[in-house]
C-alpha cells in the first residue's frame, strides 16, 4: 500500500512510496482505512528531530477513517464504524487515570516504540503509535475513536489533534475567565483553535500574535479582536492592559524565546499556558525572584489538558451549534502524492491545516 516515509531525521520532504505494509493486527487491535488526514506541525517537528522519534517512520497523527477489521476481544468499534483516531488513548486504569488526569497517561506512549509498519527493507514506525499518511493503519482499539455519521472525516481528523489541543487549553487548561484578555502566540491551527477556545469563554480582548500577515488576517475572522506581529505586541500590551500585561498569555510555537516574551506580557498573578511543543534540549529561564514575587500561574497544556473523548464529544457540540468554524481551518487541500507540497504550505505559514486526502 502507500505511505509518505521519513528515512532520516533531519530529511525535508518524504517519500511516497508504494510497498509499505501495515503490521501488528490481532487481539485487542483495529485496522483502519484512513480516509483524511490533517498535518500538525508536530510532524514537522518530528522530522526535523525537535520531537524524538525512531526511523524510518510514516508521519501523521491527525487522521480519521473506517474500520476495516478489528481483532479478537475488540468491543468498542465493529468493522464500517467510522472513526477518528486518538494518538494518546488512556489505559483508564494507571495512577493518572485514576486521578481523572487521563491526558498524562503514558500507555499509548508505548506504542510509538513497536513498528506499525513494514517495508522490504525493514520495519518502520508511525509517528506517536499511529502513523496516518497512509492508506491503512494498525492501532490499539483505544485509539479508534468511533465518530457520528453527520462529521465529515477532514473535520473529525482536525478534532483529533489541533482542535482538541488549542480549545482544550484555553477552556480546560488555563479556564479562561468571561471578560478576560487574551493573547495568543502562534496562529497555525492550534493557536487559532486556542483564539476560539477564548472566545467560547468569553475573553473580551483576544490579541493574535504571528509574524504571518496571512495568519493574522485568517484570526481576526475566527474571534481575536486583533492581530499583531510580534514586534507590535509590546504596544499591543500598553494601550489593552495599561502596560500591566495580559491575564492569560497562550505559547502555541514550542520555543523557549517565545515562551519568555509570553512570560514577560503576562500580568502579575495571571496566567501563562505553555501548548506548542518544543525540544528537549531548549532551556527556558525564570530567575527565582520573579517566579516568587510576581506570582504567574505558568501552565504546561498536554493534548488540550483534560480528558480527549470529552474534549472531542465538546468539540463537536460546539461545531453543530455553530459556536467554534472547524470548515475554515483547513485552508489547502492535497492528495497523499503531493505531501512535500503541504509540507511547504506548513513552513512558509501558509496554509492553517492541509487536509491530505487518502
Amino acid at each position: 500500500m502507500r505511505a509518505a516515509v521519513l528515512h532520516e531525521i533531519g530529511q525535508d520532504k518524504l517519500d511516497v512510496l508504494d510497498d509499505v505494509e501495515a503490521v501488528g493486527f490481532g487481539p485487542g487491535k483495529v485496522r483502519i482505512r484512513v480516509e483524511a488526514t490533517g498535518l500538525c506541525h508536530s510532524d514537522v517537528s518530528a522530522m526535523s528531530g525537535v520531537l524524538p522519534q525512531p526511523v524510518p517512520f510514516v508521519p501523521g497523527h491527525e487522521g480519521a477513517g473506517q474500520v476495516l477489521d478489528v481483532g479478537d476481544g475488540v468491543t468498542s468499534v465493529r468493522q464500517g464504524d467510522r472513526v477518528l483516531l486518538c494518538w494518546l488513548p488512556a489505559c483508564r486504569s494507571c495512577p493518572a487515570c485514576r486521578r481523572g488526569q487521563t491526558q498524562l497517561c503514558l500507555s499509548g506512549f508505548m506504542n510509538a516504540g513497536t513498528p506499525n509498519f513494514r517495508r522490504p527493507a525493514g520495519d518502520v514506525f508511525g509517528f506517536a503509535g499511529t502513523g496516518t499518511f497512509v492508506e491503512e493503519v494498525v492501532v490499539d482499539a483505544g485509539c479508534a475513536v468511533p465518530i457520528p455519521d453527520d462529521v465529515p472525516y477532514e473535520i473529525a481528523a482536525l478534532i483529533g489533534c489541533g482542535v482538541t489541543t488549542g480549545l482544550g487549553a484555553a477552556v480546560n487548561t488555563a479556564r479562561v475567565e468571561p471578560g478576560s484578555s487574551v493573547a495568543v502566540i502562534g496562529c497555525g491551527g492550534v493557536g487559532i483553535s486556542t483564539i476560539q477556545g477564548a472566545r467560547v469563554q468569553g475573553a473580551a480582548q483576544i490579541v493574535a500574535v504571528d509574524p504571518v500577515a496571512s495568519r493574522r488576517e485568517a484570526a481576526l475572522g475566527f474571534g481575536a479582536t486583533e492581530a499583531v506581529a510580534p514586534d507590535a505586541l509590546g504596544d499591543a500590551k500598553q494601550r489593552i492592559t495599561g502596560g500591566e500585561g495580559f491575564d492569560y498569555v497562550f505559547e502555541v510555537v514550542g520555543r523557549s524565546a517565545t515562551a519568555r516574551t509570553a512570560y514577560e506580557t503576562t500580568r502579575r498573578g495571571g496566567t501563562l499556558c505553555i501548548v506548542g511543543a518544543g525540544a528537549m534540549d531548549d532551556i527556558l529561564q525564570l530567575n527565582m525572584f520573579e517566579l516568587f514575587f510576581d506570582e504567574k500561574r505558568i501552565l504546561p497544556s498536554l493534548y488540550g489538558g483534560g480528558d480527549v473523548l470529552r474534549s472531542y464529544e465538546r468539540a463537536i457540540a460546539l461545531w453543530r451549534a455553530g459556536r467554534i468554524d472547524l470548515e475554515s481551518l483547513i485552508t489547502h487541500r492535497v492528495r497523499l502524492t503531493e505531501i512535500n507540497d503541504a509540507l511547504t504550505q506548513m513552513r512558509t505559514g501558509e496554509a492553517l491545516r492541509t487536509c491530505i486526502e487518502i
